[in-house]
């Protein structure tokens, strides 16, 4: 990991690789951004006229880098851009810092030392410019050549190795807070993008199960790994069914966080399949490629938890990680078999490949039992979610329109985009089975919001509950953009642990 330090010191004396200033689109070209005042001086004022003539806008996201103006230690200057000038204040949005800290951290791999003279107005603008640092610093390399002494085989280059923001206050308590909050939250969410990025032949369910439980001891965490022989005993037919055709049996894990002064309790539950063949109804070609970000859910829920023990939230925080590989063979579920789920209820199970709401239904009514004041599940659930809503966006369902806008307003305030979707009843009758109590699949239109109705058929009754779809941002395919890396994002991380935060403080529900 990138370590993060604060300093008030002045640019020009401090040894480094690289000064990472920011710049704005202005409406007659680059503006020079606060925080990089003495850096412009250096240059005698001319900073946004040199970048201009080297090709800069200060778009979002642009690098651009230059000598250093004499008598400052760090060789290089880095500029990257913050998007447009704010109309009011000069103000950046907190997201904009992000994504600029983690576009220049990215762009400086295999420096040991930058200096971030970007804007920063209080503790929490050092939070997020940490935040994007940590995050676009991130490189999984574990698989290379080399990847074990920390380098890439391809480049030859180590993330960035240390970050120090300048202009922030190292002896002031709420500077530090904010740092020590973006140390723990990215560390469990670039854990989580190592997951998701781990190959299936290593991260199965048992090997995640020790995983979970390793850190667990670490954090103070409890943990609970039911097998498959507990699975069988207890009933949990989904698990069981989705599991049925690997030769890496299921889990279910339960990861509880309790704190002594908490008064509320929220259960996560992540879907967790590890590699998903689509079973018997094999996906088609192109589609198996990515399939071990399936568990992408899980991985958030484990993070989320993880994040919530670091900073000692006051709520206790159960997760549930509902763990399975899917694949065909001899012994897997097949189209027209009929499963009894955990809470009693039969599902006809039409499409092997709708897997994910089976194993979140066990796993749901499970922690339904413990009465939570809140139930939150995330899955990589359905196509449709994608067609609906893109790559960047996941979607959020609930039993309860107020909660749904909070966990939206939550995402927002922490960076992440979601959408509200609604919850048709109409759309229920689709899943009727002339065979058992319900389907795992119904109407084609609509796809995802059928598995968010799927869902709530097994939540427990007065709980409140909502479902977010993260299909689309869990896995980015494309180039690298911000702080979001290709492979592994870490997807609804930073939403889970922001309300738990919320619901320590008496401000969720």
């Amino acid at each position: 990991m990138t370590a993060l330090t604060l300093s008030t010191a002045a640019a020009s004396g401090l040894r480094a690789d690289a000064i990472v200033v920011g710049v704005a689109k202005g409406a007659k070209g680059p503006v020079v951004a606060p925080g990089a005042e003495a850096v412009d001086k250096a240059y005698d004022g001319a900073l946004a006229g040199i970048l201009e003539t080297l090709g800069a806008s200060g778009g979002e996201g642009e690098v651009t880098k230059l000598p250093s103006p004499t008598g400052f230690k760090a060789p290089v200057v880095v500029a990257v851009g913050l998007g447009a000038v704010p109309e009011k204040d000069d103000t950046f949005s907190a997201e904009a810092l992000r994504r600029a800290a983690g576009a220049a951290a990215r762009a400086l791999a295999g420096a040991k030392k930058a200096v971030f003279a970007l804007p920063i107005t209080d503790a929490a603008d050092a939070g997020v410019l940490a935040e994007g640092a940590a995050l676009g610093a991130y490189a999984f390399d574990a698989y290379k050549e080399n990847g074990k002494n920390g380098k890439d085989a391809k480049n030859g280059k180590a993330p960035l190795a240390e970050v120090t923001l300048l202009g922030g206050k190292p002896r002031d308590a709420a500077y530090k807070a904010a740092l020590a909050r973006a140390t723990a939250v990215t560390e469990e969410l670039n854990r989580a993008r190592d997951l998701v990025n781990t190959p299936p032949n290593d991260l199965y369910p048992e090997s995640f199960a020790a995983v979970a439980t390793a850190a667990g001891k670490e954090h103070g965490i409890k943990v609970q790994v039911l097998d498959e022989k507990a699975l069988e005993k207890g009933g949990y037919g989904g698990i069981l069914g989705v599991g049925a055709g690997s030769a890496a049996g299921p889990r279910l894990v339960k990861l509880s966080y309790t704190s002594p002064k908490a008064t509320k309790h929220l259960a996560f539950v992540g879907k967790g399949i590890t590699y998903d063949s689509g079973g018997i109804s094999l996906k088609p070609a192109g589609h198996n490629e990515t399939m071990k970000c399936d568990m992408s859910g899980a991985a958030a829920v484990f993070a989320a938890v993880v994040a919530a023990a670091r900073l000692g939230l006051e709520v206790n925080v159960t997760g549930w990680l509902a763990l399975a590989e899917n694949m065909p063979s001899g012994s897997a579920t097949r189209p027209g078999d009929v499963l009894r789920m955990y809470s009693g209820k039969t599902v006809e199970v039409l499409n092997t490949d709708a897997e994910g709401r089976l194993v979140l239904a066990d796993a749901l009514w499970k922690a339904s039992e413990e009465k939570p004041d809140a139930i939150i599940d995330v899955a990589t659930l359905t196509g449709a979610m994608v067609l609906a809503l893109g790559n960047r966006t996941f979607g959020v369902m609930a039993n309860d329109d107020a909660f749904r806008t909070a966990i939206v307003e939550a995402a927002e305030e922490v960076g992440e985009e979601s959408w509200p979707m609604p919850l048709p009843e109409h759309l229920r009758k689709g899943m009727d089975s002339p065979t058992a109590d319900i389907a795992n699949m119904g109407e084609r239109m609509g796809g995802g919001l059928v598995a968010g109705l799927f869902l709530k058929e097994f939540v427990g009754e007065g709980i409140t509950w909502a479902h977010l779809d993260i299909a689309g941002p869990a896995f980015n395919e494309s180039g690298p953009f911000g702080y979001t890396p290709k492979g592994g994002t870490g997807s609804a991380v930073r939403t889970l642990v922001r309300l738990a935060e919320l619901t320590a403080a008496g401000d969720l529900g």
